[in-house]
């Protein structure tokens, strides 16, 4: 597996966890996929956060901890 197909499946978890209303920390994704996957390590993992992270496609949010989230539009944005 690589990277970019370790960021897209992760890009879909999160993506299913907002449609539900749950938010997920990284070390959830990143305990998740070593589970799930034979071939995938931590290292890899951060590096597929990071790659969803600079593309813009999931943000950092901080409240009570630290989560992996949908970036949100402003109100405006919404125009």
């Amino acid at each position: 597996m690589t990277v970019e197909q370790l960021a897209e499946e992760m890009f879909t978890m999160v993506k299913e966890a907002t449609e539900l209303g749950k938010k997920l920390k990284p070390m959830d994704l990143t305990k998740t996929m070593v589970k799930t996957h034979d071939d995938v390590d931590k290292k890899m993992t951060k590096g597929a956060i990071k790659v969803l992270v600079d593309s813009g496609r999931l943000v950092y949010t901080y409240f009570g901890g630290t989560y992996l989230e949908l970036p949100h539009k402003e109100g405006a944005a919404n125009d």
